[in-house]
């Protein structure tokens, strides 16, 4: 029993790992602090944490390096590790916490579409797990659009009494423009770009943490560049007031880190689409400790598009495990000859 219990409280208190990264992230920028240069520091702790690891947990194991391997790591770090968090916290700047975890919900239905378009899947729209996350993705996008597009009415919620002074200092700071949801939405996008390249990455080069870690450095180094060219004040760089270090060492060490390491785990145990399932979880969490810590208001349009994003990604992952389970009459062929 405790062999299926541990997975669901291991993904259960990843969640709550990265709805603290986007609080602290976002204290951290209402604060002042640049998202470029806030996504060159998170890639540096992440660095000091996994670099190491992956040295001594497959020395003597890796394969040798290979010029057409080491320019598909590089294109995986420009896309997953550069472009994917730098538009997340950007894009997390200009809007809140809640509205970027709902849009980050998307991922799975813009990976459908891209794995179709560059035909690494058949879209099997004459099947019912096809039609489903054919159905998922249009629900997902219809809730992008309300989320960015319909403010709606407030809804009547109680304050929350929890006092946090870093948070009354920049309350307001959100800007209401499209540039947010936006940007989170170019991020889920670039995540997805970064699934599709690397699916078949593991066959060619088996060494998955060193993978990792190369990615992490080249990543590193790209943040870093952009940091440097977005922001080339040094003063800009400073880790002052503490919210700043934080939220720094917070989403390198605890996510891109600990993070990793326990949703990998997960994966190599219950597989990709269990992991998955605890997505919308996130957005629960983030728009609690929203409510409590940032004093954020919901309203109506947000409440709308987020349902409509969740019930859109249950229905793409509805349809993935139609197509992974296999089909009665192949069920009842290998049982004929399995008797035989």
């Amino acid at each position: 029993m405790m062999q299926d219990l541990l997975p669901v409280l291991l993904m259960v208190l990843v969640q709550f790992e990265y709805a603290g990264m986007n609080i602290f992230s976002k204290l951290a920028m209402d604060s002042g602090m640049n998202p470029y240069i806030h996504v060159a520091y998170r890639q540096i702790f992440a660095s000091l944490v996994i670099v190491p690891w992956a040295y001594f947990i497959e020395r003597g194991k890796r394969p040798p390096m290979t010029l057409p391997i080491f320019i598909q790591i590089f294109i995986c770090s420009f896309f997953g590790l550069a472009l994917n968090p730098i538009t997340y916290f950007v894009g997390l700047k200009y809007t809140t916490p809640t509205i970027g975890c709902a849009l980050s919900n998307l991922l799975p239905g813009i990976t459908f579409v891209i794995a179709v378009a560059v035909r690494q899947e058949n879209a099997k729209l004459k099947t019912l797990g096809g039609q489903a996350k054919l159905i998922g993705t249009l629900l997902g996008v219809g809730g992008a659009m309300v989320l960015a597009l319909y403010h709606g009415p407030l809804i009547p919620i109680r304050g929350s009494k929890i006092h946090l002074k870093i948070a009354a200092d920049h309350a307001g700071h959100t800007h209401g423009s499209l540039l947010g949801p936006f940007l989170v939405i170019v991020s889920a996008l670039t995540w997805s770009i970064w699934f599709i390249i690397q699916a078949r990455m593991g066959d060619k080069y088996p060494a998955p943490q060193s993978i990792s870690a190369m990615m992490l450095l080249m990543g590193t180094v790209q943040c870093c560049l952009f940091g440097v060219i977005m922001e080339p004040h040094l003063s800009e760089w400073s880790l002052y007031p503490g919210i700043r270090a934080l939220a720094s060492v917070y989403a390198g060490v605890a996510c891109s880190g600990i993070g990793v390491c326990m949703m990998s785990w997960c994966i190599n145990r219950k597989g990709a689409l269990f992991v998955s399932v605890f997505s919308p979880l996130l957005l629960v969490i983030v728009a609690a400790l929203s409510w409590a810590f940032l004093r954020e208001k919901l309203y109506l349009g947000t409440v709308l598009g987020s349902v409509l994003i969740v019930i859109g990604l249950y229905t793409v992952l509805w349809g993935k495990s139609r197509e992974i389970q296999p089909q009665p009459e192949l069920q009842d062929a290998r049982e004929d000859i399995e008797m035989h």
